[in-house]
């Protein structure tokens, strides 16, 4: 990764400089990097706000609710997981988080689900069950997109909250989508 930013970096300078326009590249780098530490900053912040709620939840029981409520969707979608409680319970506790917009809070409980579903293969493939997993979780759908909206204070909206429909329609979207072509192409691989 060091590379590329290092090739990306030495890239944006010759180009500056052969286009003429070395000034200017030199004074968008001097402006961007406190503007980028800036929204890192008000981003982590937001962020740890947003895991503070989260564990709030899952204190207070929600998070148990709400993997209740999802748990007949998930036991057809992984029948063979849902035979290992260890696996079932991280695979709801990171589709929650998921549905919560909690992708930092997520991924742990979607490697250890992940896991358990691997130690279930019998033959050392991915399974059919660990790809569903891993569509749901590159599409992720959320309810509340809590990293998205808290990017979008940072940058200074006045309602970061106002993409919610768009959120909601394409993550259905792109969830189901995913879910077919991952049916399409286990059948096509027998």
């Amino acid at each position: 990764m060091s590379t590329i930013w290092v090739a990306l970096l030495l890239f944006s300078l010759t180009y500056g400089i052969v286009s003429g326009n070395a000034s200017e590249t030199g004074s968008a780098a001097l402006a961007g990097a406190p503007a980028a530490v800036k929204l890192c900053l008000e981003t982590g912040g937001l962020i740890c706000l947003w895991s503070g709620v989260m564990e709030v939840l899952r204190r207070a029981g929600a998070l148990d609710a709400l993997a209740r409520a999802l748990g007949p969707l998930l036991k057809r979608l992984f029948p063979r997981a849902a035979r290992d409680r260890d696996t079932m319970s991280s695979l709801a506790s990171n589709v929650s988080a998921n549905l919560l917009g909690l992708g930092n809070a997520a991924t742990p409980m979607g490697i250890r689900a992940a896991s358990g579903m691997a130690r279930l293969s019998p033959d050392g493939t991915a399974s059919d069950e660990l790809c569903r997993l891993v569509v749901i979780n590159t599409a992720s759908i959320q309810l509340i997109p809590t990293t998205a909206a808290a990017l979008r204070a940072g940058a200074g909206s006045a309602a970061p909250f106002d993409i919610l429909p768009a959120v909601w329609l394409s993550s259905i979207f792109s969830v189901c989508v995913g879910l077919a072509a991952a049916a399409i192409l286990s059948r096509l691989w027998r």
